[in-house]
C-alpha cells in the first residue's frame, strides 16, 4: 500500500536518488549529448545534482517545496548551458505549486507547472525534440492518474513511464530547438539528452514513492 501523500522525506529521497542516477548515467548523457549539442549535458547535470545534495545536507527544509525551491536555486547557479536555466525555472513552479503535502492531483500540479516553466523558459512545444517531449507525457499521464483515483506513487510511476516513452520519442524527431537545431535533419536518430534526463529524474521520484 503506497503512501496516501508525499512529504519532505520523500522529497529529499527524490533528490538523492536523482543525484545518484544522474551520477551513473553521466557518460551516457554526455554520449547523448555530444552526437548533437555541446557534449556537457551529462557532466553539468551530475555537478549541478552533486551541488544540490551538499546544499540539502546543510538545510533542515521543511516542506516539499523548499526541498524544491532548494533545487532550483542550486541548478540555476551550478549547472551550464540551457539545462541549468530550464531545469532551475521547472523546479521553481513546482515548488511554488505545491501546498502540503502531495496527493496525485498535487503531483499533477507539479509536473505540470514544472512543464509550464520548460515552455516559458525554453520556448519550446512538443515535437520540437526537446525536454518537453518527456515532460508534456508525463504532466499528462499523471493528471490521468488523478482523476483515476490512483495516489501519488502510481502518479508518479504513470509520469515516469510517459517520460520515458517521451524521450524514446526524440530519436527520430528532427530537433527545432537549441544547438541541435543547426543540425536539421542530422538530428533525426539520435535520442535528445534533456527527454532522456528528465526520464531518469522523473523515475527516481517514482522509486522514491514507491519506497515509502
Amino acid at each position: 500500500m503506497s503512501a496516501a501523500t508525499l512529504g519532505t522525506d520523500w522529497a529529499l529521497d527524490w533528490v538523492a536518488r536523482a543525484a545518484k542516477t544522474v551520477s551513473d548515467h553521466r557518460i551516457d548523457l554526455i554520449e547523448l549529448d555530444r552526437a548533437i549539442g555541446d557534449g556537457d549535458h551529462g557532466e553539468n547535470m551530475d555537478r549541478g545534482f552533486t551541488a544540490v545534495t551538499a546544499k540539502l545536507a546543510t538545510l533542515r527544509p521543511d516542506t516539499v517545496g523548499d526541498v524544491l525551491k532548494t533545487v532550483a536555486t542550486t541548478l540555476m547557479s551550478t549547472v551550464g548551458g540551457a539545462a541549468g536555466p530550464l531545469y532551475g525555472t521547472a523546479f521553481l513552479r513546482g515548488a511554488k505549486a505545491v501546498d502540503g503535502e502531495l496527493d496525485a492531483a498535487g503531483v499533477a500540479s507539479m509536473l505540470e507547472a514544472g512543464l509550464e516553466g520548460i515552455r516559458a523558459r525554453g520556448k519550446a512545444e512538443a515535437g520540437e525534440k526537446t525536454m518537453v517531449d518527456a515532460w508534456g507525457p508525463a504532466a499528462e499521464a499523471a493528471r490521468r492518474a488523478a482523476e483515476d483515483g490512483q495516489g501519488p506513487a502510481e502518479a508518479l510511476r504513470a509520469a515516469a513511464d510517459a517520460a520515458a516513452a517521451g524521450s524514446d520519442a526524440t530519436i527520430p524527431m528532427v530537433a527545432r530547438k537549441g544547438r541541435a537545431s543547426y543540425l536539421g535533419e542530422r538530428s533525426a536518430g539520435h535520442r535528445d539528452p534533456g527527454a532522456e534526463s528528465s526520464s531518469l529524474l522523473l523515475a527516481a521520484a517514482a522509486e522514491a514513492a514507491e519506497s515509502l
